[in-house]
């Protein structure tokens, strides 16, 4: 079967330093290998700067690789952007909306830029947020009076307005509080579950990527360097260790050789995207 998500030798750089002070570039992604199959909750994860939203944003055309092909659907994303774009849906960190505007209006906007009817787009819309916990009674409040969390559902209902087959997920839960955290990580537990679609992952969190994704990738200066379920990563380094104590922050910080810091702010390699 055909993967969903195919990378292959993909490589990004970006060009250092400022207009009258030279600096080498900054590679952002190195030789990238990798297939997500149909269905699949995929997950990335890395320390900042490893080059996560630049992947991300590669996959959702909004950047083209210097080398290497990456297809969505069978499609190369540099040759046939117009025709993948339809096919999928992007949630990142921090969701853009136009913030005097309304949550229901901003769903509008979006609906018309698919082309999918408004009555049907405010039924799938007020289903995704019923579902996320969101009050029906502030779909008519501006954005700009919403919480991170609730503005942050909007977003997620939004990408789902146009039933996309790739859902592309960076960093949906940062900086949510307890509570919206916890129900867009089951909202996405249900996708997995009851529908066909193929999610891409980039995440912070060692617990949400161990038990929302079938299969993650650490990426550490750009390079993957290691693929595989969590289970069996855990398993390789419990058996090195010599200890069934082993959990996927252990793998993390044993591949990465790097301390874990929370960090809510875009990494710099994001930043240059």
């Amino acid at each position: 079967m055909q993967p969903i998500i195919s990378c292959r030798e993909v490589y990004k750089s970006f060009n250092g330093g400022t207009l009258f002070k030279k600096k080498k570039p900054v590679r952002a992604l190195v030789d990238i290998n990798f297939d997500v199959r149909s269905g699949e909750c995929f997950g990335l994860i890395g320390p900042n700067g490893s080059g996560k939203s630049t992947l991300i944003r590669i996959l959702s055309t909004l950047l083209f690789p210097d080398k290497g092909q990456a297809y969505v659907c069978g499609m190369d994303v540099v040759k046939k952007p117009y025709r993948v774009r339809p096919l999928i849906s992007r949630v990142s960190v921090d969701a853009a909306f136009f913030k005097k505007l309304s949550a229901w209006e901003n769903l509008r906007y979006s609906a018309r830029l698919y082309g999918v009817p408004l009555k049907l787009a405010k039924e799938r819309a007020l289903d995704v947020l019923a579902e996320l916990g969101f009050p029906t009674k502030r779909f008519n409040d501006s954005m700009e009076d919403l919480s991170r969390g609730m503005q942050q559902k909007v977003a997620v209902a939004r990408a789902l307005i146009n039933r996309p087959l790739v859902l592309l997920l960076d960093e949906p839960t940062t900086g949510l509080d307890p509570r919206s955290k916890r129900e867009v990580e089951a909202y996405i537990q249900r996708l997995k579950s009851q529908t066909e679609l193929t999610i891409f992952l980039t995440t912070h969190d060692m617990y949400e990527a161990e038990h929302l994704c079938d299969r993650v990738a650490i990426i550490d200066k750009g390079r993957i360097v290691a693929l595989d379920t969590p289970k069996r990563l855990k398993r390789i380094l419990a058996r090195k260790r010599g200890t069934n104590r082993v959990s996927l922050e252990d793998v993390f910080l044993e591949l990465t050789h790097k301390e874990w810091v929370e960090d809510v702010e875009e990494d710099e390699t994001d930043k240059k995207d």
